[in-house]
């Protein structure tokens, strides 16, 4: 490939060498033969072979010249085929791994839009849409599918990820051309074009089956699996959070413990199964009676916990009131199509009158339910002012 070796020169050079040395034998082959041959016949038989020796030696040199140029010539075609096949192989491998991919490849502009100059065939599974439809915003760009605050974050991390010379990876949410939403993981990089602007290639891959497993495992860790409430664990942050901003605030806030009434006798009577039905079927009715700033959350077995943000103590009795009527006036089913009557017994403790802490407000709340029960069950009891000093 060099540019002293191009075919034309190469050529012109062969053919001159070739003059040259035909020029010199018929001008010197003359002259040599008689100074070695004087005698005319010996003369005449010389110069009758030496045409065909002439003819010979140049027929050999051009042989041996065009066999090693096919034979060069014959290699790098052979290279060259192999090189062809093993780059169609490789692009059919890459095509079958792009193509069952479970998302799509791509390649795009880094603009606003994130302009598609290339995307795989996955890309109809993945967005609805065709590729040639993304390809240079043809129907819609890709932008077009994110969020606007998504997209906004995206460019942020993207950028910091060029500037860096690093890869990228990102989650986010999409919407496919029939409404439909997904999670999506992205791995890219920045390449630099030969003109110095810069494109962007990598994967798209469908995570949604992943998201919603990991919500599913939130979920396991912060609700309770019977009820559907949040779980003791959870319900200790939650009253951690509403003490803070009640503190910061200096605004009152109420706990109701809360109890069932000789709910064992229930599971006895009708087995554990039914008994299941009525906490399911009493959490149901808590929570869509109470506001919705309100947290009911199960602590364990039959006892009940609700956090009344803003609540004073007037008006956590009222709560609590209207929540032991609301139970006492509604049998709750036993899941065989028969119900049975049900009453609960529920203390009140109000930040900062009787507590001024989570375990503090919980204590003294559980104190006034058993108070409750003492005075014959189905009640409202209130924590004792002397138990904040003893709850502290």
């Amino acid at each position: 490939m060099n540019e002293n070796r191009t075919p034309l020169r190469r050529a012109g050079w062969a053919a001159l060498v070739y003059l040259i040395a035909g020029f010199a034998w018929i001008a010197f082959s003359d002259t040599a033969a008689e100074a070695w041959f004087p005698d005319p016949q010996t003369l005449s038989l010389v110069q009758t072979w030496k045409g065909f020796l002439f003819v010979l030696t140049t027929g050999l040199v051009l042989f041996v010249v065009l066999l090693r140029q096919l034979t060069k010539d014959r290699a790098l075609l052979t290279l060259q085929h192999n090189q062809r096949q093993a780059l169609r192989k490789r692009e059919r491998q890459l095509q079958v791994l792009m193509d069952n991919l479970p998302g799509m490849a791509y390649r795009c502009r880094y603009d606003p839009h994130w302009t598609m100059l290339f995307v795989s065939q996955g890309c109809a599974r993945l967005t609805g849409y065709e590729p040639e439809d993304l390809i240079n915003n043809r129907v819609a760009s890709y932008a077009s599918l994110m969020d606007g605050e998504d997209n906004e974050r995206i460019m942020t991390e993207v950028q910091a990820a060029l500037d860096k010379d690093e890869s990228f990876s990102l989650e986010y949410a999409l919407t496919r051309q029939d409404g439909s939403r997904i999670w999506v993981w992205e791995r890219g990089r920045g390449v630099e074009e030969e003109d110095g602007s810069v494109v962007l290639e990598g994967i798209v891959l469908d995570i949604s089956d992943r998201k919603t497993l990991e919500n599913e495992l939130e979920e396991l860790a912060t609700r309770d699996p019977l009820t559907g409430l949040f779980n003791r664990r959870e319900m200790s942050r939650v009253l951690e959070e509403e003490l803070e901003r009640a503190r910061r605030y200096q605004r009152p806030m109420a706990v109701l413990w809360v109890d069932f009434d000789h709910f064992k006798d229930v599971n006895d009577t009708f087995g554990h199964a039914a008994g299941d039905s009525v906490l399911r079927s009493i959490s149901r009715l808590l929570l869509g009676s109470v506001r919705s700033v309100d947290t009911i959350g199960r602590f364990g077995g039959e006892e009940f916990v609700i956090v009344l943000p803003e609540m004073d103590l007037e008006e956590a009795r009222e709560t609590a009131e209207r929540l032991r009527r609301k139970v006492a006036d509604e049998p709750q089913p036993l899941g065989n199509g028969q119900t049975v009557p049900l009453t609960i017994s529920v203390g009140i403790a109000v930040y900062p009158d009787h507590g001024q802490t989570a375990s503090a407000l919980c204590a003294a709340a559980d104190t006034a339910m058993y108070l409750a029960k003492e005075r014959g069950r189905n009640c409202v009891a209130m924590a004792h002012l002397h138990d904040r000093v003893h709850n502290q």
